[in-house]
């Protein structure tokens, strides 16, 4: 399945400080999906002059991704990207599941359960999850302190 890569520019009379057009990829439900959402982010966000959030960003847009994965759903996955204002951008995921993601503090031992743990530790807390008549939407914000 090929993805397609639906972005919006912005316009060439927007002011010096507006923000960009938010950008969205559609995905598979394959394991090949993290690496295009991780590929889809740098590009992005290098785009943007956001270097410094690129590999936050990056980690999280993978974790989630994964999840939505590993959810069984055979639609489409998107995975959007926006500044929501100067200082907060927002990744968020869409799939076809209902299945809202639960954060589990894996112990020491365990070698799984640890991507919304993640997740939670690089966003301060500032993700969540939205259903939708179809599906959910996973949300998660980074900070930047340009």
């Amino acid at each position: 399945m090929q993805h397609v890569l639906l972005e919006t520019q912005a316009s060439s009379d927007a002011s010096p400080t507006s923000l960009p057009a938010p950008a969205e990829v559609l995905l598979p439900y394959l394991p090949e999906a993290a690496g295009q959402a991780r590929r889809f982010l740098r590009t992005t966000l290098t785009g943007w002059g956001l270097d410094g959030l690129v590999d936050a960003a990056v980690l999280v847009g993978s974790e989630l991704v994964t999840n939505a994965a590993k959810t069984g759903c055979r639609q489409q996955m998107t995975v959007a990207v926006r500044q929501l204002s100067r200082t907060t951008l927002r990744i968020t995921v869409r799939d076809g599941s209902c299945v809202l993601p639960v954060l589990i503090r894996a112990s020491p031992e365990e070698e799984c359960h640890r991507g919304l743990a993640l997740v939670d530790r690089l966003t301060d807390g500032r993700w969540g999850a939205t259903l939708e008549p179809a599906g959910k939407v996973v949300h998660a914000d980074l900070t930047t302190t340009r």
